[in-house]
């Protein structure tokens, strides 16, 4: 039932996002800097709401206090979609298709981005074009590799940056 209202919450969000406040954009420029709050405003107005909220509750954690770098991983850790935007429909698709047939829906995600398969393409490898985007902007390396693993499954942390990966698919994942 929990999930069930996170993805209402989701959906309502996408469809009805509002802009980011003048407070809040400050923000995200101070975390960022130039170029990097660019790829930020490239995303949807939702999935720049997502990710500052993502990125609020990684630097309200549990202590330590984040780096900067995973600060910035929060707010592009889905810079990626703007490669081939989604829909609400077809996110809406996507999230269906992985909860109920999680392994037509990897499968439907290799490939191009082309055609009926687009949005699972997107799904798949949003995080490695994030990765892609955000080195090219002059990310810092640690932000670059949570960026291209916030997606990837890790069964036990082994290092510093897997506690700080793990942190940032927590907060991804209730907001």
């Amino acid at each position: 039932m929990r999930r069930a209202r996170y993805r209402l919450g989701q959906f309502a969000a996408h469809l009805l996002p509002r802009p980011l406040s003048a407070a809040d954009a400050a923000e995200v420029e101070r975390i960022l800097g130039e170029p990097l709050a660019a790829l930020f405003r490239c995303q949807t107005a939702g999935e720049q709401a997502h990710a500052l909220r993502v990125m609020r509750a990684v630097a309200n954690g549990e202590p330590p206090a984040p780096p900067p770098e995973l600060l910035q991983a929060a707010l592009l850790h889905d810079v990626g979609k703007s490669v081939a935007p989604l829909s609400l429909p077809e996110r809406s698709i996507v999230v269906l298709a992985r909860r109920w047939a999680p392994q037509a829906a990897k499968r439907w995600g290799q490939g191009q981005p082309r055609g009926w398969r687009r949005p699972f393409v997107t799904a798949e490898r949003h995080a490695e074009w994030g990765a892609i985007l955000c080195q090219q902007a002059g990310a810092p390396a640690l932000t670059v590799d949570l960026v291209r693993r916030h997606q990837a499954p890790l069964a036990v942390p082994a290092t510093a940056v897997d506690e700080w990966l793990v942190r940032l698919q927590a907060a991804d994942d209730d907001n």
